[in-house]
């Protein structure tokens, strides 16, 4: 059996860990679980500690994709997702994407310039 090192070994994010991510407060992502009924992180003990999964990070990327990227108001994200999820989806990986490329790009562009 060969080792994964790809996978990823950490089950649950803390909600500080995924605000960090995605460089929101937390009460954004608390107010977000009120307004986006699917997204319901598991709690655990009496202090209701959230413990963010995989999946649950791909709906806060979607979310904050159409929210804070694109700009649309609660109600047309809402909109969005319960029209057509798959194009949502889509359209966020490709926004991504996009992103990491420009920052890659940016960043051979210091060294290229670093090398004049």
């Amino acid at each position: 059996m060969a080792l994964n090192m790809n996978k990823n070994l950490k089950r649950y994010y803390s909600i500080k860990e995924v605000a960090s991510m995605f460089g929101l407060n937390e009460s954004t992502l608390r107010f977000w679980e009120t307004e986006f009924p699917y997204l319901k992180p598991k709690t655990s003990g009496p202090a209701k500690v959230r413990q963010y999964t995989e999946s649950d990070i791909e709906q806060i990327r979607l979310i904050h994709n159409l929210v804070k990227v694109r700009g649309f108001k609660l109600a047309a994200a809402k909109k969005i997702i319960s029209n057509n999820r798959n194009g949502a989806d889509k359209t966020a990986e490709m926004i991504d994407r996009l992103t990491n490329i420009r920052e890659e790009l940016q960043m051979l562009k210091k060294e290229l310039d670093g090398l004049q």
